[in-house]
C-alpha cells in the first residue's frame, strides 16, 4: 500500500529543507573563497540564502546566481495534495519566500532568470497516484517563461529593461559572449524577439509547442503573447509554426 502522506505537497516539501540548500551554498562559497575560483548558483529557491550570496559578493568572492520562473510565480500554499505537475527539485517555497526572491533579483543579489525547462512524459508525473515521492522532479515551462515572468513584473510596476536583462543580457555577460548579442545594436547578431507585452491569453493544452503537454500552468492567465523569434536574424518562429534549425555553436571566449 502507498503511504498517503506521499500526495501530500508539504511532506514532499519537507523532504527537501531550506537548510539543505542554503548549507549547500555556503560550502561552495567557502570554496571559491579557498581556490579563487568562480562558483554559479543554479535554480536559487532559498530565500534565506540571499543574505550568504550577498556577503560574499561584498566581499568580492567570485559567485552569481539565478533563479527559475517556477520560484518566482508559484507558491507552496496554492498547490494541491496529489498535483505532482508542480514537482520540481528544490522545491517551490512559500510565498513569502517568493516574494523575497524577486527582491533578491531587483537588488542584484541574483544575476539572472533562466528556464530550467525539464520536460518528461506524463507518466513520469505519476499524475493518476499523484505520488510525489515517484513522480518526475522538473517542470516544462521554456514556452511560458517570457510571458510568465513579465506577468508578475507588470504586478510590481517593473519595466522591459529590466525584463530584457534578467533573462538576456545579464546571462549574455555570465556565459562571455556578450560581444555577439545580448542587447540590440548595430553588429550584433539579430537574435531578437516579437511580441505584445499587453496581449492577455489563458494557457490552453492546445496551445503547448513541446512535445508533452505536461505543465503547471495551465489555465493560467498570463501577459506577453510571442509572435516571432528571429536567430542571427532568421525567423525560426512565426505564430505557432518552426523553421528549419538554425542553430550554431556559440563558443565561449
Amino acid at each position: 500500500l502507498e503511504d498517503p502522506s506521499n500526495r501530500k505537497y508539504s511532506h514532499y516539501l519537507s523532504s527537501r529543507p531550506e537548510k539543505w540548500e542554503i548549507d549547500a551554498i555556503k560550502v561552495i562559497i567557502q570554496l571559491a573563497r579557498d581556490s579563487g575560483c568562480r562558483v554559479h548558483v543554479v535554480h536559487l529557491s532559498a530565500a534565506k540564502a540571499l543574505s550568504e550570496i550577498e556577503k560574499a559578493k561584498e566581499e568580492n568572492v567570485l559567485i552569481s546566481a539565478e533563479t527559475c520562473p517556477h520560484y518566482l510565480t508559484l507558491s507552496a500554499e496554492n498547490i494541491p495534495d496529489g498535483a505532482t505537475l508542480y514537482k520540481c527539485a528544490p522545491p517551490i517555497r512559500d510565498n513569502d519566500n517568493r516574494e523575497k526572491l524577486w527582491k533578491g533579483l531587483q537588488s542584484g543579489v541574483i544575476n539572472f532568470v533562466v528556464s530550467d525547462h525539464s520536460p518528461c512524459t506524463p507518466n513520469l508525473k505519476a499524475m493518476e497516484t499523484g505520488n510525489f515521492e515517484v513522480a518526475w522532479g522538473g517542470i516544462a515551462g521554456l514556452q511560458f517563461s517570457l510571458p510568465l515572468i513579465w506577468t508578475e513584473m507588470k504586478q510590481r510596476n517593473l519595466t522591459v529593461g529590466q525584463l530584457s536583462y534578467w533573462m538576456s543580457e545579464s546571462t549574455i555577460k555570465f556565459l562571455n559572449i556578450k560581444d555577439k548579442t545580448g542587447k540590440i545594436e548595430v553588429g550584433n547578431d539579430a537574435d531578437l524577439v516579437v511580441w505584445d507585452p499587453g496581449s492577455e491569453f489563458t494557457v490552453e493544452r492546445s496551445q503547448i509547442l513541446h512535445r508533452h503537454d505536461v505543465t503547471p500552468y495551465l489555465g493560467k492567465k498570463l501577459y506577453g503573447v510571442v509572435k516571432k523569434t528571429f536567430v542571427r536574424g532568421n525567423c525560426v518562429y512565426n505564430l505557432g509554426r518552426f523553421s528549419n534549425p538554425q542553430g550554431q555553436e556559440v563558443t565561449r571566449k
